[in-house]
């Protein structure tokens, strides 16, 4: 299969992580550059590659140009969601970036503009949706359903049949027992261990999981 050529959204720290997937051997697609808000970075170079424009200029790039939303946030869930939406670029200008080194069944589904980091695992069954980043280490057992726009950050462990809803955010090391529903918006601080459902646009920390009052 031929190399796709990709713009990518944001050249945060998550932007600059899926730079390094795509230099890995084996990689089927090929960063050229960044679009980026900040005004600061106008004309200037991220990983050693060029910040050319801010984001609204995603619908001028050349309709073989690919591109991919890295932005992220567990103060704000919905930043990459809504960073898409206000582009409204049809599906087919977003693709997949997955790492050669994670190992994805063959029935896993992963939704367009999705980002898939070295060493994820997903087992059996598993469908991920649309704009969602898995960082390293990310494990997705049997059954495991993630919503659009859901980030988990390294190290989180889904057993069997999780459902993550879409927007929900997942921090460092989280472990969340079978069956439990992570509502949407939601963020579970890191290390967390979620025993029960979490209600949507809620912000559970601990061992077990609680809420957190704001």
């Amino acid at each position: 299969m031929s190399t796709q050529d990709v713009v990518l959204l944001g050249s945060g720290g998550l932007g600059r992580e899926t730079v390094q997937i795509t230099r890995s051997p084996g990689s089927r697609a090929r960063v050229i550059g960044f679009l980026d808000d900040d005004p600061r970075l106008r004309d200037r170079t991220v990983a050693g590659l060029p910040v050319l424009g801010p984001t609204g200029d995603a619908a001028g790039l050349g309709g073989d140009v690919a591109v991919v939303a890295t932005v992220a946030s567990a103060a704000d869930p919905q930043r990459r969601s809504r960073l898409v939406g206000r582009l409204g670029l049809p599906s087919g200008r977003y693709t997949r970036i997955v790492h050669p080194a994670a190992s994805l069944a063959p029935d896993t589904e992963l939704g367009v503009g999705t980002v898939v980091m070295a060493g994820v695992i997903a087992t059996s069954d598993v469908r991920v949706g649309r704009h969602v980043v898995l960082m390293p280490g990310c494990v997705l057992t049997h059954d495991v359903k993630v919503g659009d726009g859901a980030t988990l950050a390294a190290g989180v462990l889904l057993a069997g049949g999780v459902i993550v809803e879409p927007d929900a955010y997942l921090g460092s090391g989280v472990r969340v027992r079978e069956g439990v529903r992570i509502g949407a918006g939601a963020v579970i601080g890191m290390g967390s261990v979620v025993l029960h459902d979490i209600p949507a646009a809620q912000v559970w920390v601990g061992v077990p999981a609680r809420p957190l009052e704001r």
